[in-house]
């Protein structure tokens, strides 16, 4: 019978994507025998993060203003807006210094079969934002999943029927890749997403 926090906290680690009870019964008795030092500052920062962050009102992503960063940069190009699914998606589109205008973060994708739908992703909040008078090009950067394609879909039929022009990220090959070990499927969209040289 194990001690009822310590059922607490593996019950609480769960809820970690991809982590089942064994996952997180390891974790919980890493962090109490060996990392005790860390689970502490884990607790804190945890708290600290919650206590601290919030929704940019502009962009949906987490920030700790009311207003994000990158939002509230003028040196960002306001004329293009591109939505993202998670803030993780936005970073990596960061990392790649190739996109300089803003961003909006749906939080999340349409899944009908998890209940999720344009409501829960805040889809209204994403049409006003692309209404504000300035955004000239909306660009859809959602996964190339079937939920992600099929938010990409919707929302780009909602921004087009109010008269926004829209746009969606190339798929294809990787840099360096090589023909003989790409799938037919990428190789096909490559040929489909193909662009004058």
């Amino acid at each position: 019978m194990l001690p009822g926090s310590l059922a607490t906290l593996i019950d609480a680690l769960r809820v970690l994507p991809g982590v089942g009870p064994k996952s997180a019964a390891r974790m919980a008795y890493h962090l109490l025998q060996r990392e005790r030092q860390g689970a502490e500052r884990l607790a804190r920062s945890l708290g600290d993060a919650l206590q601290r962050l919030r929704h940019c009102r502009r962009c949906n992503n987490f920030s700790e203003q009311e207003v994000c960063e990158t939002c509230a940069n003028p040196r960002r190009d306001a004329r293009l807006l591109c939505v993202v699914e998670m803030p993780a998606d936005l970073n990596r589109l960061e990392e790649t210094h190739a996109y300089r205008g803003l961003y909006f973060v749906l939080m999340g994708r349409l899944s009908p079969l998890d209940g999720v739908g344009p409501r829960e992703i805040g889809l209204e909040r994403l049409i006003e934002r692309a209404r504000d008078g300035v955004t000239e090009e909306v660009i859809l950067a959602t996964n190339f999943t079937a939920e992600g394609e099929a938010t990409a879909h919707y929302a780009g039929e909602l921004l087009k029927a109010r008269g926004l022009r829209v746009s969606r990220i190339a798929r294809g090959l990787p840099a360096g890749g090589e023909l003989e070990h790409v799938d037919g499927m990428t190789i096909a969209q490559a040929l489909l997403d193909r662009r004058a040289v």
